[in-house]
């Protein structure tokens, strides 16, 4: 499959990637919905880095995994995350940022522990780039003001994505990401 993509001044390039979608329907040509195959996304350049190691298991923080106790209040909501990585990828873009805009998803006071207020969490549909090989995702964004714990560094995507073989701490990949809900600065 060939994508044209377009970058900021609507610079235009092309990549060929495969396309890993195991949950989309069968109907779909190459997985993904025809709406995704032609949309235009910003393709940024990142490197896998090590988080906090909350979201995906327990920690000192906390005595479960962040992910495993918000999935199903997310799903209730109407974001099913079934079959996804339970836990996130924390891609650094630096010297880039993000700023979410219009996302896909925001979920206002989930009350996912007691033992801190509930939080705010928005989601943009993503694509994660590895070794030539597209993978479907979601920007996971636990809204700065509600997070109290944790410092969000404005040039960390967190993703949660479908399982990568082989992917880990220092990796070079290249994130799809949707230029009607997030802004790349």
């Amino acid at each position: 499959m060939k994508l044209i993509v377009t970058g900021p001044n609507d610079k235009v390039g092309e990549a060929s990637y495969k396309i890993e979608c195991p949950l989309a329907p069968a109907s779909f040509e190459g997985g993904l919905p025809a709406w995704y195959r032609h949309m235009k996304w910003w393709m940024v350049q990142g490197r896998v880095v090590e988080g906090y190691r909350v979201a995906s298991s327990p920690s000192k923080e906390y005595p479960y995994g962040a992910l495993e106790r918000q999935r199903p209040i997310f799903k209730a909501r109407g974001l099913d995350l079934e079959g996804f990585f339970n836990g996130t990828l924390n891609i650094d873009i630096r010297p880039r940022t993000f700023e979410l805009i219009r996302p896909e998803f925001t979920f206002r006071e989930v009350e996912w522990t007691d033992l801190h207020p509930p939080e705010h969490f928005s989601f943009s549909r993503c694509g994660v780039v590895y070794r030539g090989i597209e993978y479907e995702g979601w920007v996971y964004y636990p809204h700065p003001e509600t997070k109290l714990r944790h410092f969000q560094n404005p040039s960390l995507l967190e993703v949660i994505a479908m399982p990568i073989p082989g992917i880990g701490y220092g990796e070079q990949v290249t994130v799809k990401l949707n230029p009607r809900e997030l802004i790349i600065h």
